[in-house]
């Protein structure tokens, strides 16, 4: 299976590892793509798991009538593997059976202890 975040990986070689706990994201984009991909397959454990405790909800329900087929990447400021903050611009697209739409935003994301957390979208 193709990864949802389109790094033209193949999802066990690339999202699937950090969903499963077995590799951390080195960079805020990477944990962007993740979090997408996590949404893309219905993985709430890791997006509340990946979300900065400041700003986590206690629990989190998907719309499993929404499917999230496709991100782009707009723009990157800082998040890199040895910086602590860091801002990535996404447009995600998805169809419900409503029909099809995305969602543009800017997310903040903050690294703790090693890992990238999200820590909140505008």
């Amino acid at each position: 299976m193709r990864c949802p975040c389109l790094s033209g990986l193949p999802y066990g070689e690339c999202c699937g590892p950090l969903h499963t706990g077995t590799a951390t994201a080195p960079t805020a984009e990477r944990l962007m793509r993740s979090r997408f991909s996590a949404f893309a397959v219905g993985d709430t454990a890791y997006l509340l798991a990946t979300w900065h405790r400041s700003t986590r909800p206690a629990q989190l329900e998907l719309d499993a009538g929404v499917r999230w087929y496709r991100l782009d990447i707009i723009l990157t400021e800082g998040g890199g593997p040895l910086e602590h903050e860091g801002v990535v611009e996404f447009e995600a697209f998805a169809r419900s059976p409503e029909g099809a739409w995305s969602q543009r935003e800017s997310s903040r994301f903050q690294r703790e202890g090693g890992r990238w957390y999200y820590v909140e979208g505008r």
